[in-house]
């Protein structure tokens, strides 16, 4: 019978976050490295999580969840309405570096405190003393609806992709709006089960998924390549076209830019499970800039193999399957198996992504509800012993998906709005958590030490970053045509603006009243 007295069944105390890190020289996959435990002092956490990711699988976890390329692809309609394929690949371009510098910058924040707490975390230490509370509760909760919004975002985005294959192999299919329901609850019961049984076994997993997401880029790239008919270069690369009628070509370009910040949003996706890392301050910040390269390069790639095997955009744009990239695989194989085939490894990727955003906001969820940020705190921050995860945040996020993919039985454009939020919630997370880096950069403030430093650059680094982030910002919330009707106008506005005044008016009347932000449990001596 295998020994299970090693060095994982060591009993810390419940008080451990403010033992004497140097007393204890155990490590353990529960308590991970040295480093990890005078991190963990520092910020006056108990490590509760068990820590079984490493560089590789981590790396796989930023890489499946973002996946730039199968993005891409399922967005590609959005940019050729508005840019063309010109205005795609250098939106995509621009989109690549500006996202580059946000990166850059949340993987120094996340190297000075990785907690699974992430951006609400970095803005209670960051921000000016005064604002430190409010700025910190406004983006617990900014993080919270993103990535709770996410999960029946991605769960959708898959079983559309199963529709659209469906009226490929049968043209008599008639998509019906329950049937995205059930699909979506369905992805998501699959995400739960891997993020609940099959917890321990996440880090294997995404190492494997992370082999399909590299050898399916290759399938269709080479595929396109050998068998589309290919446009001319100067075609490509030398026309930006205003197929949705803005009158502008270069507004329709900024509104195009939605497809590409969608495939490369999530940067702080791997921070959230930093708790679950090993030696995160050193590997952390490193999976985030090899994941952004990665993908911004495999994306790049595929989106200009498309844009030369696109033919007739106008057919491409109005195809039955509702996505223009399995149309143009159709029309380059000329086989509904094969086009069946390739596009499943979209939605393949797709379901996996919607696991990796289930442990996303789980851990989220539990972070900001054990900092006493949000209701029925205590049950939500519960790991249960044996589980090693926050079991209670799970199913709660589970929960929350089911109950938002039905809305879509009701009105897709309620849902589609909803489903959304993600980005631009995001998105101004980001914004407000690295403007207080900067503000900190501008007064000349000390830093926290990380293992992780822009050093002179920071301030340059993160100035880009805001810049480019408000940009992105303001063009979430555009529609995809002008003068919409109410089915095709973006909703998020009115919704996002909701939120943030619901959360508003619970600080006001209780929030304030419990919460005090991760920067007054920091152990100053450590």
């Amino acid at each position: 019978m295998e020994d299970h007295k090693d060095a994982d069944t060591v009993v810390q105390p419940r008080d451990s976050a403010s033992a004497n890190v140097e007393e204890d020289p155990v490590f353990s996959e529960k308590k991970g490295t040295r480093n990890d435990q005078k991190d963990m002092q520092r910020m006056g956490k108990l490590q509760e999580l068990r820590r079984n990711f490493r560089f590789l699988s981590i790396f796989g976890y930023s890489m499946i969840l973002m996946a730039t390329w199968e993005t891409g692809l399922t967005t590609l309609g959005i940019p050729l309405l508005n840019g063309g394929t010109s205005g795609a690949i250098f939106l995509f371009i621009g989109t690549a570096v500006g996202m580059g510098f946000v990166i850059v910058s949340m993987a120094e924040m996340a190297s000075m405190a990785p907690t699974s707490g992430g951006q609400y975390h970095w803005v209670s230490e960051f921000a000016p003393r005064k604002h430190q509370k409010f700025l910190s509760y406004i983006v617990g909760w900014l993080c919270v609806l993103g990535w709770q919004t996410g999960i029946p975002s991605i769960a959708y985005l898959a079983g559309t992709q199963i529709q659209g294959l469906i009226i490929l192999n049968n043209g008599s299919y008639v998509p019906e709006r329950w049937h995205g329901t059930l699909l979506v609850i369905a992805v998501a019961t699959v995400s739960i089960i891997f993020n609940t049984l099959l917890a321990r076994k996440l880090p294997l997993i995404e190492g494997t998924v992370l082999i399909l997401h590299i050898f399916g880029f290759f399938a269709v790239f080479i595929t396109m390549w050998v068998l589309a008919p290919r446009s001319k270069a100067s075609d490509v690369f030398g026309q930006f076209q205003d197929n949705a009628g803005w009158g502008n070509v270069g507004l329709s370009c900024l509104v195009g830019q939605l497809a590409p910040v969608f495939s490369l949003l999530g940067s702080d996706a791997a921070t959230h499970m930093s708790e679950e890392l090993r030696d995160a301050s050193y590997t952390l910040p490193r999976a985030m800039i090899w994941t952004a390269v990665s993908n911004s390069i495999l994306g790049l790639l595929m989106l200009i193999t498309m844009c030369f095997c696109l033919g007739d955009v106008e057919s491409i744009i109005k195809t039955p399957t509702g996505y223009p990239f399995i149309q143009v695989i159709f029309n380059a194989t000329e086989s509904r198996v094969g086009t069946t085939v390739l596009a499943s490894i979209t939605v393949i990727m797709a379901i996996f992504g919607c696991v990796n955003n289930v442990a996303t906001s789980s851990r989220q969820l539990f972070a900001f509800a054990r900092d006493h940020g949000l209701p029925f705190g205590t049950f939500l921050a519960q790991v249960r012993p044996g589980w090693d995860i926050p079991l209670n945040a799970v199913l709660v996020s589970f929960t929350v998906a089911i109950l938002l993919s039905l809305i879509n039985i009701g009105s897709t454009v309620a849902f589609n709005s909803i489903a959304s939020l993600g980005t631009c919630a995001l998105l101004s997370s980001y914004i407000i958590s690295i403007s207080c880096m900067f503000l900190k950069r501008w007064r000349n403030e000390p830093l926290l030490p990380s293992q992780f430093r822009l050093g002179k650059y920071g301030i340059w680094v993160n100035g880009i970053s805001i810049v480019y982030l408000c940009v992105a910002f303001i063009f979430s919330f555009f529609p995809s045509f002008p003068h919409p009707t109410p089915d095709l106008m973006n909703w998020n506005i009115l919704i996002y603006g909701a939120v943030v005044i619901f959360s508003l008016l619970y600080f006001s009347s209780r929030g304030r009243h419990i919460y005090v932000g991760p920067v007054e449990y920091i152990n100053k001596d450590a």
